[in-house]
């Protein structure tokens, strides 16, 4: 009896070779989560000077380029909202329209607000923050739907042996993307400095933030645009995968066809049969989602995939977002009040782009090297530990870490406490929901993983915005959280990853598994 042609057509995917088309799509795909990175966190670089621009008071005694915290919990975490309707939206369409008829939308979305947000206007600084703020949450509603489509893409395309490395090649892009932010603010601001001199904010108030700055911040959020256009074309060459089309389209001639393009998987269309489903599959995995089946299967991961990302993103984008605040609370960066407006956005982007030089991005590739060797179970149990550890490490002897001399101690168990969140569950939160779930239902349950993920990040940005501030009057004034805010918000991320850790039992190990095995869609297959 000929093979079965979801079978045979799955099985020589799982045992395909290693070639140069699984590294074209990691850069098609990666490239996506380049400029993910690049966009929702320059918005981090870009506030200090939307504060000197448009809400600067010459009779007020704040800090200068402190945005009003309203403000600040806006511009920071309005794209996270519009990342977390993303996720579900596309997630939601990837599995009922397929992967790649949604994929260029997302990049579209991505290319015009990018624009947008570079070309916001208004009368008044409420009415301008208003239009960015409007950009901002479209362009985060693309942002999210790369998420589910880019990661279950990867997974239908690699082999079972390499697949958690090629996912986390996919992810691992969002380093360089923070590294470019880096890197063109570091640029564009030294540009100004230069041609466009001030004196400090101490000399000149008024005068230490040049007219000239306000085409700075729009510069760097519009050159976000520029690595989507440049994969655009490519991304919409890519045939649908293979596994979709077999699985859930029911064609596997076509599927043998689309893989055959693009792969070098020796596999004829004509020799693959018509038969439906793979060999002795159960008839009667068709359940739907959150139905009883479903709950007794994979309910358990699915709050396992949830639960983890929701506490990762708490402490990730809790440092991410506000991490400028944390080195001038202890006084790693000089006081705002002593430059212009050109070389606090300079020196803010120099300490970031270190610390995602050192941290950030080794943590990412780490992953990349180890997540097919260790497992991915144990790299986030790790990864969760090891982030608590350095977070305790920082909060009880935090006034050791403040006194003169001591910040950079600071700065590089800082940079450790990144590494572990890239070499840990940043990057396995991403690939566990892609490995787990049916094929059918796989990009639905990771928009619903990273949603609440993005619900954690919408937590961090607001919540420690309010929770890291000084209740003294007098230095909640100086528009910056020092102090024993800083110290407690430290304690509360120590504990989102002591939770994470805890959750991060529910999940299966996919090393070495074939997709099918891990969802229970192969003959006789229950997930453990």
């Amino acid at each position: 009896m000929a093979e079965d042609g979801v079978a045979q057509v799955l099985s020589r995917l799982d045992l395909a070779k290693t070639q140069l088309y699984h590294f074209k799509a990691i850069v098609i795909a990666g490239m996506g989560f380049f400029t993910d990175a690049y966009d929702l966190f320059t918005i981090s670089l870009i506030t200090k000077l939307l504060g000197r621009i448009y809400y600067y008071d010459p009779a007020s005694t704040a800090t200068p380029g402190s945005l009003p915290e309203n403000v600040s919990a806006a511009v920071n975490g309005v794209a996270l909202c519009g990342t977390l309707a993303g996720h579900l939206f596309f997630g939601y369409l990837g599995d009922k329209l397929g992967r790649k008829k949604s994929y260029g939308v997302t990049l579209k979305l991505m290319i015009l607000c990018s624009l947008g947000s570079g070309l916001s206007f208004g009368h008044n600084a409420k009415a301008l923050i208003t239009t960015l703020c409007f950009f901002r949450f479209w362009l985060g509603f693309g942002v999210g739907g790369d998420y589910p489509l880019s990661a279950t893409i990867m997974s239908e395309y690699a082999n079972k042996k390499t697949r958690g490395a090629f996912i986390a090649a996919v992810f691992a892009m969002q380093g360089f993307g923070n590294l470019a932010g880096g890197i063109v603010t570091i640029i564009i601001s030294a540009g100004f400095k230069g041609k466009f001199d001030a004196p400090s904010y101490e000399d000149d108030p008024a005068g230490s933030t040049v007219p000239q700055a306000d085409f700075v911040w729009r510069i760097i959020l519009m050159f976000g645009a520029a690595p989507a256009l440049l994969t655009y074309y490519w991304r919409m060459k890519m045939p649908e995968t293979a596994r979709y089309t077999a699985l859930i389209a029911h064609n596997p001639k076509k599927a043998a066809f689309d893989m055959s393009k693009v792969l070098q998987a020796d596999i004829d269309e004509e020799e693959v049969s018509d038969g439906g489903g793979a060999a002795g599959a159960d008839r009667s995995n068709h359940f739907g989602l959150f139905s009883k089946e479903f709950v007794r299967r994979h309910g358990v991961h699915l709050l396992g995939t949830t639960a983890a990302w929701f506490f990762l993103d708490i402490a990730f984008y809790s440092q991410i977002l506000f991490q400028k605040d944390i080195f001038t609370a202890i006084g790693w960066l000089p006081e705002a009040g002593t430059m212009n407006a050109m070389e606090e956005l300079h020196s803010i982007a120099k300490a970031q782009t270190l610390i995602t030089l050192c941290g950030t991005i080794p943590g990412y590739w780490f992953a990349v090297a180890l997540i097919d060797i260790v497992g991915r179970v144990p790299i986030q149990l790790m990864g969760f530990g090891m982030m608590a550890v350095f977070m305790l490490g920082l909060a009880i002897p935090y006034d050791h870490w403040t006194t003169e001399g001591n910040q950079i101690g600071f700065v590089v168990m800082y940079g450790f406490a990144f590494f572990f969140a890239n070499f840990g569950p940043n990057s396995t939160t991403f690939i566990a929901p892609a490995e787990i779930f049916p094929a059918r239902l796989r990009s639905t349950c990771h928009g619903i993983s990273a949603a609440a993920g993005k619900a954690g990040a919408i937590v961090g940005a607001f919540g420690f915005l309010y929770a890291s501030q000084d209740k003294d009057p007098a230095k909640r004034d100086e528009g910056y959280p020092a102090g024993i805010g800083v110290r407690n918000s430290l304690f509360w991320l120590a504990a989102c990853c002591v939770l994470g850790f805890c959750f991060t039992f529910l999940l299966p190990e996919a090393k070495g598994r074939s997709l099918e095995d891990m969802s229970g869609e192969s003959a006789g297959e229950q997930l453990p």
